[in-house]
């Protein structure tokens, strides 16, 4: 089956609890874990973990807001790592719209603005609407990576609350069928979470210029082209991307 491919990456499954609650769980450090992220180390020393709400990655600027995710997927890079670009990304509290808005007071430096973390950006709505209302102030593109669950989130169609606010939606397709989604992706809400983001997908372009379906290059090139055919039957563009791993 094509999913051993994920084996020479070393990942067979994710090293935490399933479930999208599990996720909100404060993580345990070690002394040593503790000393990198602090630069103390030994008992007795006081110890402040920051959150890091922004990170960059090249001139792009990305705003992590959750580590709530309705998937837990087997490739994901939080099953290896605690941050990206130098940054931890594990959250102790999550932001509220006004403590990210303070972190970008020139939006317009950066090349695009982006919302990825460790966690579902959509899982906050709310926050992320209003964070985006504040951004379209400035000459600033704005994309959202997302698995494409939010009006499954929301229990709602929410596609039109994003008119006028994104330019990019980016969906991690990552499967041709729901059993195959299932199996990588492992939704907390089963097979059904397959045909929930594919609804989104038709759904979001309606009212966002670029919609992208997404799936990662490790994949068989007979898979990766039954997704482009979805991709096609949506009327939405496809990308190929490079699987992350913890080295990179």
């Amino acid at each position: 089956m094509w999913r051993r491919s994920w084996a020479k990456y070393g990942i067979s499954a994710p090293r935490r609890p399933q479930g999208r609650l599990a996720l909100t769980r404060r993580r345990s450090f070690s002394a040593s874990r503790i000393s990198y992220i602090s630069g103390f180390s030994g008992r007795g020393k006081e110890v402040i973990i920051l959150d890091n709400y922004i990170y960059t990655l090249g001139n792009s600027l990305y705003i992590n807001l959750t580590n709530r995710c309705t998937n837990s997927c087997v490739f994901c890079v939080r099953s290896q790592t605690d941050g990206m670009g130098g940054q931890r990304l594990w959250l102790e509290k999550e932001p509220d719209a006004e403590q990210v808005i303070q972190l970008i007071p020139n939006p317009e430096k950066y090349d695009e603005i982006v919302f990825c973390g460790f966690g579902e950006p959509t899982e906050r709505l709310d926050v992320l609407l209003q964070i985006c209302r504040y951004l379209k102030k400035f000459s600033v593109p704005i994309r959202i990576n997302t698995n494409g669950h939010a009006s499954m989130i929301a229990k709602r169609d929410v596609a039109p609350l994003f008119r006028g606010l994104v330019d990019t939606i980016s969906i991690s397709l990552n499967a041709s069928s729901a059993r195959h989604y299932q199996e990588l992706c492992q939704c907390c809400e089963g097979e059904r979470g397959f045909e929930e983001m594919l609804d989104f997908a038709r759904r979001v372009k309606e009212y966002v210029p670029n919609v992208i379906l997404s799936v990662v290059d490790v994949m068989p090139q007979k898979e990766i082209e039954e997704c482009r055919e979805i991709a096609q039957r949506l009327g939405v563009k496809f990308r190929v991307r490079t699987l992350i791993t913890k080295e990179d």
